[in-house]
This record gives structure tokens, C-alpha cells and sequence, in this order.
């Protein structure tokens, strides 16, 4: 999704303040519904940055919940995950059922498995559980509310943990949302205030952070 922009995507305030706190299975094709086509609902700035940049290895993964991965070859494991797309690989992680059904219910899991290189802060199975089953059904529902919220959990140019301290601020996709900041290394390292639980986690196109929060679009800038 290079030199693509984000575009037709109203970022409401009733959505952005809904998610103050903070499954499926299938990745093939996106789920038919009446959401905006992925192409013109996610944009990434291009990057400079060489090939490689920010790539990591199952040696350089950190964190108190990667312990809960699946071990071996087993769905959901580290080498399993690796050689796949971003999305993809996190259908089969047991910790991000809830973010998954998200990004299909947007019809993103295109979208994302095409990117060359990026950076994603993928929320766990509790933090979207803080909002209760009856709102996350409502935010699915409503794909161009929830869209931008997770365009705001996605940066355009792949970092690992270095890289993130060394940034500090980074701008995601959605660039409305005011900039993401990096604070603290290491198992203290925070993205606008929440937790890497699982850090550095390599998939064939992002790194991945797995969080203990979803992230609010307008509330850090």
C-alpha cells in the first residue's frame, strides 16, 4: 500500500472516546459486507528505509505474555507466524482473536498482508474485552468508525524494539490521530501508555507488539 493515502475515512469522536480503556480464524479473502474497499480505507507513507530495516528473529522476541504462544510448529507459534503475512499470522495467534475480527470486519486483511514493511501494535484479547461485547459487535459494525481506530495501531516502516526507543514518536497510518509516543526499552517499553506484553515478533511483512490497550486516536497529540 505504498504512496497511498488515507482517504473517505471520517474519524469520529464518539468512536475515538468510546476506546478509552484497553476471533476469528479465517484471513483468506476478505468477509463480503458493505465496508469501504481496503484499498481506499489504509494508507502508508512510503519508506527509505533499507530492505531488512527493523526485521527481527524469534531470538529477539520479549515480553511476559510470550509465554502464552503456542511452542514448536504449532499454529500461533513463532515459526509458524514468521513466514507469514501480518494478518494472517495473526489469525492463528491465540493472544489477538478479538484484533483479527476487527481488521476483517474492515475488510483489511488484504490491505495488510500486501505492505512490504510495517510496524503494528496489536492489541490483546483484553484490552478489546474492556469495552464489552456489546460495543466491540457495535464498532464491527460500523466499519468506517472503526477503520481509522485500527489505521492508528499500524506504522508504515518496520521497527524492532531499538528502533521504536530510538524514534520516540512515530506517525501511523492514520495521521489525524496525533503521533504515537515510544517510551521506556525493553519489558518497560510503552505506546501512548500501554504495555508491550509481546514484543519483536517477526512475521514475513511487520514486526509485531502485542499490547495490553487499544490505542485512542486524538488523545496524544
Amino acid at each position: 500500500m505504498r504512496n497511498l493515502r488515507i482517504a473517505g475515512i471520517g474519524l469520529t469522536a464518539a468512536a475515538a472516546l468510546t476506546l478509552t480503556a484497553c476471533g476469528s480464524s479465517d484471513t483468506g479473502s476478505s468477509a463480503s459486507s458493505s465496508a469501504p474497499a481496503p484499498s481506499s480505507s489504509m494508507a502508508a507513507p512510503s519508506s527509505s528505509a533499507a530492505a531488512g530495516d527493523g526485521m527481527t528473529t524469534n531470538a529477539d522476541v520479549f515480553g511476559p505474555a510470550c509465554s502464552q504462544l503456542p511452542q514448536g510448529s504449532a499454529p500461533g507459534s513463532l515459526d509458524s507466524m514468521g513466514p507469514q503475512p501480518v494478518a494472517s499470522a495473526a489469525s492463528t495467534n491465540p493472544l489477538l482473536t478479538k484484533l483479527v475480527a476487527a481488521v476483517k470486519a474492515t475488510n483489511l486483511v488484504d490491505t495488510l498482508n500486501s505492505q512490504q514493511a510495517i510496524t503494528v501494535f496489536a492489541p490483546a484479547d483484553p484490552a478489546f474485552a474492556a469495552l464489552g461485547d456489546a460495543k466491540f459487535a457495535e464498532l464491527a459494525g460500523k466499519p468506517a468508525e472503526l477503520s481509522p481506530i485500527l489505521q492508528y495501531h499500524v506504522v508504515g516502516k518496520r521497527y524492532d524494539a531499538k528502533g521504536l526507543a530510538s524514534a520516540g514518536t512515530l506517525e501511523s497510518l492514520n495521521t489525524a490521530g496525533g503521533p504515537l509516543k515510544i517510551e521506556g526499552t525493553g519489558d518497560n517499553m510503552t505506546v501512548n501508555g500501554a504495555k508491550i506484553l509481546c514484543g519483536n515478533i517477526p512475521t514475513k511483512n511487520a514486526t509485531v507488539f502485542v499490547i495490553d490497550k487499544v490505542l485512542t486516536p486524538g488523545t496524544n497529540k
